[in-house]
């Protein structure tokens, strides 16, 4: 990879359990090998500013972000506070601030917050006041979900400022991140789905008047170099555990696999945990979480950018007999494409 290859990240979310210090070895191993970002997500493992403050502060020469911070957890000033706190730390590189509404299970199950309802309306004010705090101004809002009084950031910033970015899976959503978003952070959907994704994304963009391209449209890429029949069952119980949620199991309709999401809710009914696993089908795992040689998954990583990805970012899946070493395997691979 060179200077002038299309970007690339990498996230740690996929193998935050394999501890702390391998996430910096991947952050150096990534940054050598041409990666231009480091992302990690945020549910009950390490915390994400402290996460990506290490990388900065240890590693550097990678754009940081969160993917995604559940937005709930954190007001929108706090949000800007710990991004802002990460701009300071890394003058020269971005800052994506990628934020989602997260789901029941993360908000109120484990961290006993308040889910909320109309999503998209809570979101659509979450970005338009984390934007007006970033801009360091006195901030004064009265909203329905949140509010300040003469709030001014406190953190001492050059001109480059935190990007937001949107987590999103939905046509709603994923229009709001074309109208308000610097960014978009598609997840858990194959190749073939992105086109989509990108249509209400620049359709987003036009009903703002902004211009096309505004908002950049990364994704979550979920590859392994390791044997594909040895994954299935990890990738099973993976894809088993978003298909519960609502918001991934429509875009797992939407994707192609309604049949599948089906036989998911005809087993849980049942409260056949193995069913339900097992409704995950060998077709939904090969075109989710792609696991398999070297080879396939630099076509893999291809085909996602070659379906409008601006930013494809890698998530390794550690399914292979040494975990560490599929990690580093995979972002071998993933870099030539």
């Amino acid at each position: 990879m060179t200077d002038s290859s299309p970007p690339l990240g990498v996230t740690f979310a996929s193998f935050q359990a394999l501890g702390l210090p391998l996430g910096l070895e991947v952050a150096r191993f990534a940054r050598d090998g041409g990666y231009s970002s480091f992302w990690t997500a945020e549910t009950t493992g390490p915390e994400a500013f402290a996460t990506l403050g290490a990388v900065a502060a240890g590693v550097g020469g990678l754009d940081l972000g969160t993917g995604v911070l559940a937005l709930q957890l954190r007001t929108p000033m706090l949000a800007a506070m710990g991004a802002a706190t990460l701009q300071a730390l890394a003058p020269d590189r971005e800052v994506l601030l990628g934020v989602g509404i997260s789901s029941p299970v993360v908000v109120g199950r484990w961290h006993g917050a308040t889910y909320g309802e109309r999503p998209v309306e809570r979101v659509r004010e979450y970005l338009e006041l984390t934007r007006a705090c970033l801009v360091g101004d006195a901030v004064t809002h009265d909203g329905e979900f949140w509010n300040c009084s003469g709030f001014r950031l406190g953190v001492r910033l050059r001109d480059r400022r935190p990007r937001l970015v949107l987590g999103a899976l939905n046509a709603r959503m994923l229009r709001l991140a074309g109208e308000l978003a610097d960014g978009v952070l598609l997840n858990y959907l194959p190749a073939t789905a992105v086109p989509w994704c990108v249509e209400r994304i620049r359709d987003g963009e036009m009903s703002a008047g902004r211009e096309p391209g505004s908002c950049t449209v990364y994704a979550y890429v979920h590859v392994g170099v390791c044997d594909r029949r040895a994954a299935r069952p990890a990738a099973r119980k993976d894809l088993f555990s978003y298909a519960v949620v609502p918001a991934y199991a429509a875009a797992f309709e939407r994707a192609g696999f309604a049949d599948e999401v089906a036989a998911l809710r005809a087993a849980r009914e049942r409260r056949d945990r193995e069913a339900s696993v097992a409704a995950m089908s060998d077709r939904m795992v090969d075109a989710i979480d792609i696991c398999g040689t070297a080879e396939e998954v630099t076509a893999a990583v291809r085909a996602y950018r070659d379906a409008g990805v601006t930013v494809p970012v890698v998530m390794p899946l550690p399914w292979g007999e040494d975990r560490a070493a599929t990690v580093l395997a995979t972002l071998e691979a993933a870099r030539r494409a």
